[in-house]
């Protein structure tokens, strides 16, 4: 029994799919669909390890495509990769709202989604994004109510706060934040996916956020800035964001 990876590919413009099977032939056996229905079809027939989908696609979106294999109990162990147009400001939330497990900006580079793609094709246990320590103070807008925090670490899908601000799990805030050596101001909406209650080992407690509305571009700037500094040698290399 082979253990190559499946990946399926779906796009319906058919110079991408040639292009993207491309990139990624040495990360498994690439399946390809040119839309919804086809996918859906094969994803039912193959269980792929990962699915890339492109988010806008003639007939069903992307994000329906997700909200479908996410829903569907035979294929919970399938990771879909959402790709987005750098252009359109609603098109990363509305991958998030989908359950995407990781979202890619267009034009992609083969570096990007190959690493992304392998996240998920490693091991049993996917690995988080790569991300940094960063001390940099944000500002949390939960309702009218506006709260001071500080960064830890981020990733390109989010971000680690030092706070004991309480909220709850799933709830959707803005951030207003610059980073260090940086003139890029961020002011994405995140949602907390989880918190660190227990301060008793390194003092510290606070919330993890992943990234709903913010801008592909403003994810580019965060990528690059994450790869600039994951070389430092206090820099981390795996996280949950």
């Amino acid at each position: 029994m082979s253990d190559e990876r499946t990946i399926l590919l779906v796009n319906h413009v058919e110079m991408l799919r040639e292009l993207g099977s491309a990139f990624l032939t040495r990360s498994g056996t690439v399946l390809t669909a040119s839309n919804s229905d086809e996918a859906l079809r094969i994803a039912k027939q193959v269980r792929p390890d990962v699915m890339v989908v492109d988010l806008v696609m003639p007939g069903l979106d992307g994000d329906a495509v997700c909200r479908f294999v996410k829903g569907a109990p035979d294929l919970f162990r399938t990771a879909v990769v959402m790709l987005v147009d750098v252009d359109d400001p609603h098109a990363w939330g509305r991958a998030v709202r989908a359950g995407a497990d990781d979202i890619l900006a267009k034009p992609l580079s083969r570096v990007s989604l190959n690493e992304t793609v392998q996240r998920f094709t490693r091991g049993q246990v996917p690995t988080g994004q790569p991300r940094i320590p960063v001390d940099s103070t944000v500002q949390l807008k939960v309702g009218r109510d506006t709260v001071d925090a500080r960064i830890s670490n981020l990733s390109r899908g989010g971000i680690f706060l030092e706070t004991d601000c309480e909220l709850d799990r799933n709830i959707e805030i803005g951030l207003d934040f610059v980073l260090p050596e940086s003139e890029v101001h961020f002011k994405p909406t995140a949602c907390v996916v989880w918190k660190k209650l227990d301060a008793a080992l390194d003092h510290t407690q606070g919330l993890g956020l992943r990234f709903v509305d913010i801008s592909s571009q403003w994810v580019r700037n965060l990528e690059d800035y994450v790869y600039d500094h994951a070389l430092e040698p206090n820099a981390v290399t795996a996280g949950t964001n």
